[in-house]
């Protein structure tokens, strides 16, 4: 896994590029959100759909739910990037549509609508 910085003015995304799934489980999750913000001194994270658990994204598994509500408690922000119209899940449509009219977490199809939304919000 590698952790690239992308920098604003005052705003800092880290960007995670790995060819594994960085996140698995809500530790994973919060392991991540951990060396993000005391190895960079961020509070953004830019993360690929492909880094995350296929578990993610059915949301009966409840994984999403988790693991954006510790990001929420610890007020990181996350965008995920990818094609999610593979997903036929009115319930995951419906939860991406609502988290990107937030400010928060974002489901985003390029890595520059992604940054653009981190950078975007204090």
């Amino acid at each position: 896994m590698q952790v690239l910085i992308d920098q604003m003015g005052t705003s800092k995304v880290a960007i995670v590029e790995s060819s594994d799934i960085v996140i698995s489980d809500v530790q994973g999750a919060l392991d991540l959100m951990a060396s993000v913000r005391y190895t960079y001194g961020c509070e953004k994270i830019l993360l690929n759909k492909s880094n995350l658990a296929e578990d993610f994204f059915e949301l009966k598994t409840r994984l999403a739910g988790e693991i954006l509500q510790k990001y929420t408690n610890y007020k990181v922000r996350l965008a995920v990037v990818g094609d999610f119209d593979e997903y036929d899940s009115k319930s995951l449509q419906d939860f991406i549509y609502e988290s990107n009219k937030g400010k928060q977490v974002f489901f985003l199809k390029d890595k520059q609508a992604a940054l653009h939304a981190l950078h975007s919000i204090a």
